[in-house]
């Protein structure tokens, strides 16, 4: 748990036990619900020895990794882990909706104003609304960990996969190479990632895996990224050189999905590579001491601590590593939900306003987002339910929990935990078990087998 002084200063995080303890002696107070902090009554920075912690971040496309422990003598030992949910597909989304409508607009001669062409640059260092939010994002929980725990380091991965040269499909060497973002090509990481970890053709995970060409190279196939998948010994040893098509005959479900998953674009690849600079950048300018990594170098920890894969604990292996001790056995899932909308209508499929919203948004002292905990004694839904509330004029609301949302909650049975901040909160154990992946070539964690 985290733990402040009576000034609010951050002193080293404590273990659960030992504030429940403060609390109960009556030395501290809750500070804030979630993520726990406590606030000592009786304690200040200036009588404490603060020994200080650090903070491992592993950016993604969709989700972010973060992951609070402390390092003595370079062995670390995990304190809270944070996995960020990032609304970067909602975001591109109503972008996309907003350029339609006006596209409609300007098609229909429905223009209302002079045309504008010549007056729209792009400041240096621009990045796309979707994009900048996950950089945003990150900060705004850096900057938040910054406030509760005394951050002495940050350790980033800067790189990852190089989409220049996944696409390319050949080794790279000079001028060519130096238009990469990446010094290095982790094609095997990034097929691991893209076929989530399970062989394409029986869909079996913890299985040495190969890499497979779709198209067999004996009969012309290149070795681009679109040309490879991963296949368990088995798969990979009936198909050997035989076309995809024919190997899967009478499976056509399973090749249409195999086929339109290997086109697949580099999309969040692109995302992640073009944010990690920006993140790194954002990073630097807080004054703390930045360390950069590659993914290599992480998955390479990973597999000398045998620790499962997970965005946390990737977060927790990042950068040089002696060893790790112990990780949290739960994590904070933190899902950037945002904080509601302007408009006061929703309308139906034509476009014309259906129902009107109220324009207050407070309901019996409740809000939409607000982290609530309601306690309902007797009925169909009797028991505790904690999560995000939807607030109803009627007073019965509706509450999103990790299980799902539980719908008519009189406003009587609800507690108040936490105003809404644009994020949802719910916890999920750590995962436990390790996918199973033979030395290859480099220490891949893959075979370089396939047909040949």
């Amino acid at each position: 748990m985290f733990v402040l002084d009576a000034r609010g200063h951050p002193l080293d995080p404590c273990h659960p036990a030992r504030a429940r303890r403060l609390l109960a002696a009556g030395r501290a107070m809750v500070h804030r619900h979630t993520p726990f902090v406590i606030r000592l009554k009786d304690r200040s920075v200036a009588d404490s020895t603060v020994a200080g912690v650090q903070v491992g971040i592993d950016p993604g496309s969709k989700h972010t990794g973060l992951t609070v422990f402390t390092d003595r003598d370079g062995s670390r030992t995990g304190r809270y882990a944070i996995q960020l949910d990032h609304r970067g597909a909602a975001i591109r989304d109503k972008l996309a909706a907003r350029s339609r409508y006006r596209r409609r607009r300007r098609s229909k001669n429905l223009r209302y104003r002079s045309p504008r062409f010549s007056n729209r640059t792009k400041p240096k260092g621009w990045l796309a609304p979707s994009l900048r939010h996950r950089v945003e994002g990150t900060m705004s929980w850096v900057t938040r960990l910054t406030r509760w725990a005394p951050v002495t380091a940050v350790h980033v991965e800067r790189v990852a996969f190089d989409t220049h040269a996944l696409a390319a499909g050949r080794p790279l060497e000079g001028v060519e190479y130096q238009q990469s973002t990446l010094a290095g090509c982790e094609v095997r990481e990034y097929l691991l990632a893209k076929w989530g970890r399970a062989c394409a053709y029986c869909a079996k995970q913890d299985v040495p895996l190969n890499l497979d060409h779709i198209h067999p190279r004996s009969r012309g196939g290149s070795d681009r990224i679109s040309n490879l998948t991963l296949a368990c010994v088995g798969c990979n040893q009936a198909k050997n050189a035989t076309p995809i098509r024919e190997f899967l005959k009478g499976r056509s479900a399973l090749l249409v999905k195999i086929l339109r998953q290997a086109k697949a674009p580099l999309r969040d690849a692109a995302a992640v590579n073009t944010t990690r600079w920006e993140l790194w950048r954002a990073l630097v300018a807080t004054a703390l001491p930045v360390h950069t990594s590659s993914g290599g170098r992480t998955k390479w920890n990973r597999s000398r601590t045998r620790a499962p894969k997970s965005h946390t604990l990737d977060a927790l292996h990042v950068g040089h590593l002696g060893g790790v001790t112990a990780w949290p056995s739960t994590v904070l899932v933190v899902k950037a939900t945002g904080r509601g909308s302007y408009a006061r209508t929703r309308t139906d499929r034509y476009g014309f306003p259906r129902l009107r919203l109220p324009r207050t948004k407070q309901v019996k002292g409740f809000a939409t987002g607000d982290l609530v905990r309601a306690t309902v004694p007797t009925g169909k839904k009797a028991g505790v339910h904690t999560g995000r509330v939807a607030v109803r004029t009627t007073g019965s609301f509706n509450i999103t929990t990790r299980h799902g949302t539980v719908q008519g909650i009189g406003h009587r049975h609800v507690h108040l935990l936490q105003r809404a901040d644009g994020y949802g909160y719910t916890t999920h154990p750590e995962v436990r078990h390790r996918a199973v992946f033979p030395p290859g070539p480099e220490g891949s964690g893959l075979h370089a087998g396939g047909n040949r």
